[in-house]
């Protein structure tokens, strides 16, 4: 049923844009199929009317024969015709269709909600990019057009077998029936060994993204003999899946062709005890023996592609998963929009004017405007990733406009997850997040989104110039302001001294550049968006002290003004913040400035002393 539902679901893709190229494609199958039926009925006429009558003959006319070789040449010439304009078309419709599903999954997986992503392998997706997408090409290219070739073919093939004797067609259908027995065992076998080829690829490669992306990780921990064990199991199941799979394939058509070879036999016996009884003529025993090659090699055709038809499937199965996986939810209706203030009151306007002000629309019909200020709230929060393991709890806070929020505690504590929460990465179980004073639920993801300014740990840079990488916070953003952020982020100066300056390319996630250089550019995209509200995830932890002072003075410009919550190891960073919590297992355990904390002498105080060190 599955299966039936996946065949239906491609076809619609190939006869949304492709009716006409596909009817052409029928036509020429059914012409090419017909014209290789028709040829050998030429054999035939050939052999009875025209060669023995003229070796019979005292004179030698070859007037007949030329005619009807030019004949044949021409039917032979029409398919040969056939046979390339449905491959071509077959071409073009399938990478049609291919870029078309390519491009429906991009653009689906950019609706998907971080949750999916955090699920799932990240080389099981890529594999469904590459691995899946490439036999689904080879089935809409190969597989599909050669097996209703060779359906039409053998349709063909047997009403002409029928048609010239019947008790001969009846010795092929015997050699048909043990044919489709093998081939029930062999191709049964090979597919499902096909179908864990594909599963086995996509966990190889995710195993060796991982270990590229890790490759420093598994050198300073010397854990390459390690690494060596996990990826010869991976790589042995996938070689035993696909010795398997390759064996039953490469088994199936020599013992069909074997097994047609003996009908070809046995034909060739009866059909000369018949002709010597005058019950078959020999241009009729030569056109039926080429029937037998005619219906035997089509039916080993369709045989073998079964195997890629069935390896097809599944990765279509795995394709259409990824497109029907659920968007991520955004029932919010309030937007983020320009304005500008006339006698005391918020007008919108198309106009860039750097001010912004949430467009509430309310249920009695009425419209207000409310002055994006970065005013954040959680009101007795609780969360949990998995829905019966709650690891936030009864998290009430406020940080109001202009203030610095800081969040201290042990790996685990629940630092990053509530930083998550105000992007609304993840959707609270309890209690209520507000924006300016309106639940974050109303608000439109992207517009809250674009609110927020973030500076992680681990940077992402794509591959591009600096220019580019930059702009990512603001894609209309002129030049000059990009050299504006980048100054602000105190970026300006090292990215002057590269070879192209701004137009320098950048690939790998930022290769050639040190850490503390991708977190200047990191800042300096935040600066760019100039967002009310940052996010500063742990931002210099993995940089020098002499690195990690220009980067805070970039940071420190960037916060001014700002509401800012900031996670961080090195406390002597947040000693400024207006209000520093103390996180431990998803609990605020302390909150209060830095001398209110230390006067505590309690859980901050140990770690500030060095009493107590952060896991």
């Amino acid at each position: 049923m599955k299966k039936g539902k996946t065949i239906k679901r491609l076809l619609s893709y190939v006869t949304k844009k492709y009716k006409c190229q596909l009817a052409i494609v029928l036509i020429s199958i059914i012409i090419s199929a017909l014209v290789s039926v028709v040829g050998v009925q030429f054999i035939k006429y050939l052999i009875d009317n025209i060669i023995t009558p003229m070796l019979d003959s005292p004179t030698k006319d070859f007037t007949p024969l030329v005619h009807l070789l030019v004949i044949m040449a021409i039917i032979y010439l029409i398919g040969v015709i056939c046979t390339y304009l449905y491959n071509r078309l077959m071409i073009n419709i399938s990478q049609g269709v291919l870029n078309e599903i390519r491009q429906e999954m991009f653009v689906h997986m950019q609706k998907l909600s971080i949750s999916y992503f955090d699920a799932k392998g990240h080389g099981t997706i890529m594999s469904t990019y590459t691995n899946d997408v490439d036999t689904l090409r080879q089935m809409l290219s190969q597989s599909i057009p050669q097996v209703f070739s060779a359906t039409v073919s053998m349709t063909a093939v047997f009403i002409a077998m029928l048609y010239t004797n019947v008790y001969l067609t009846f010795v092929v259908l015997a050699m048909v029936i043990l044919m489709l027995f093998v081939s029930k065992y062999l191709g049964g076998n090979s597919s499902k060994y096909f179908v864990k080829q594909q599963e086995d690829i996509g966990k190889l490669n995710g195993y060796i993204e991982e270990m590229m992306e890790g490759q420093k990780v598994v050198k300073v921990f010397n854990y390459e003999e390690e690494n060596k064990i996990a990826f010869d199991r991976l790589n042995n199941t996938l070689c035993e899946s696909m010795t398997k799979a390759n064996m039953f394939a490469n088994i199936l058509m020599p013992c069909i062709m074997n097994i047609g070879n003996i009908g070809y036999v046995l034909v060739a016996v009866i059909g000369g005890i018949l002709s010597v009884n005058h019950i078959l003529t020999i241009g009729a025993i030569a056109a039926f023996l080429q029937y037998v090659k005619s219906f035997t090699n089509p039916l080993g055709q369709v045989s073998q592609q079964m195997n890629s038809m069935v390896m097809a499937l599944a990765g279509a199965e795995r394709i259409f998963e990824l497109i029907d996986e659920p968007e991520e939810k955004d029932e919010g209706y309030v937007t983020l929009v320009n304005v500008k203030e006339e006698n005391g009151k918020l007008i919108e306007t198309e106009k860039r004017t750097g001010l912004w002000a949430w467009r509430h629309e309310h249920k009695d019909g009425t419209l207000t405007y409310k002055k994006l200020c970065g005013e954040v709230e959680f009101v007795h929060v609780e969360f949990g990733y998995v829905p019966n393991k709650i690891i936030l709890h009864d998290i009430s806070l406020e940080a109001k406009e202009g203030e610095k929020v800081s969040f201290v505690g042990a790996t685990g504590a629940g630092k990053t997850t509530i930083t998550n929460l105000i992007n609304r990465f993840y959707d609270i179980n309890k209690g209520k997040i507000r924006y300016d004073g309106i639940n974050i639920e109303k608000i439109k993801k992207a517009d809250l989104r674009r609110s927020l300014g973030m500076v992680l740990q681990d940077t992402s840079l794509f591959t591009g110039t600096i220019k580019e990488n930059i702009r990512y916070g603001k894609l209309d953003a002129t030049d000059e302001e990009i050299v504006a952020a980048a100054k602000l982020a105190n970026a300006h100066d090292f990215i002057e001294s590269l070879p192209k300056g701004y137009d320098t390319i950048v690939s790998g996630n930022g290769a050639g550049l040190s850490q503390g250089q991708r977190q200047l550019l990191s800042i300096a995209r935040a600066a760019l968006n100039n967002p009310p509200v940052l996010i500063l995830d742990e931002a210099t932890s993995s940089i020098d002290t002499r690195t990690e002072k220009i980067v805070q003075e970039g940071m420190d410009k960037l916060m001014h003004g700002r509401t800012v919550f900031v996670i961080a190891h090195r406390l002597s960073t947040i000693k400024n913040s207006d209000l520093i919590m103390v996180l431990d297992h998803g609990r605020i355990i302390e909150r209060g400035n830095h001398e209110e904390l230390m006067k505590l002498k309690q859980t901050y105080y140990g770690l500030y002393t060095g009493a107590i060190e952060i896991d």
